[in-house]
């Protein structure tokens, strides 16, 4: 679906209906659900009206709710093992940040091989999404505009920095920001660098890079 798609499915979705966003050839699913109560310690932070939950469940057998990690992992292993295909990655995660169709977005890599992952790539684009969302949806406070900006600052890095993954891991779980690197020029709150209408892979430039 595309972005204002899935932001009117999640708007009005009813409470403890599960509502299917896709299933790949693995059988495995991806679905969303509003409970009717909201844990003791997020009250403070949603309304029960606005909060939703992201789901995978494995043949229906396994089920639990998965984190941005997993997306950040998963497309910091493809990258590692196809450097060939990391534009490929970039652009196809950028064009789901700019709200087109996740599953019309990595048409470009659908054919292609990864020895390492997770989920299929149709789960973890799908799934970027609906992180899109969420953070769009439910978070009020950031030092991004577009809010969205956090947590796609983070795609882009792991898939482009060479950094080692524990420390990529680390400096999330302890919730500090991206590389300026891969923000700076997109953020509206950074009046300094911010710039309009900017090239695709901007953040890419005046480096001495070897992206096929």
């Amino acid at each position: 679906m595309k972005y204002n798609e899935i932001f009117s499915v999640i708007k009005n979705l009813q409470f403890d209906v599960k509502e299917s966003i896709c299933i790949d050839d693995n059988n495995v699913e991806l679905f969303i659900i509003r409970p009717s109560e909201v844990s003791s310690n997020l009250r403070n932070e949603y309304t029960k009206e606005k909060n939703f939950q992201i789901w995978l469940s494995y043949n229906d057998v396994r089920k639990f709710r998965p984190n941005h990690l997993r997306i950040l992992i998963d497309l910091n292993l493809r990258a590692r093992l196809r450097p060939d295909l990391t534009k490929k990655l970039l652009l196809a995660f950028d064009s789901i940040f700019y709200r087109e169709d996740p599953n019309e977005a990595i048409n470009s890599l659908e054919n292609e091989k990864f020895e390492y992952m997770l989920n299929s790539l149709k789960i973890i684009a799908n799934l970027s999404q609906l992180f899109l969302v969420e953070q769009e949806y439910n978070y009020q406070e950031s030092k991004f505009d577009p809010k969205t900006l956090f947590y796609q600052g983070w795609v882009r890095e792991f898939i482009h920095n060479s950094k080692e993954i524990d420390n990529l891991c680390m400096s999330v779980a302890r919730f500090q920001p991206p590389k300026a690197q891969y923000t700076d020029r997109e953020n509206k709150k950074n009046l300094r660098k911010y710039q309009p209408d900017l090239k695709p892979l901007w953040y890419l430039e005046n480096e001495n890079l070897r992206i096929l």
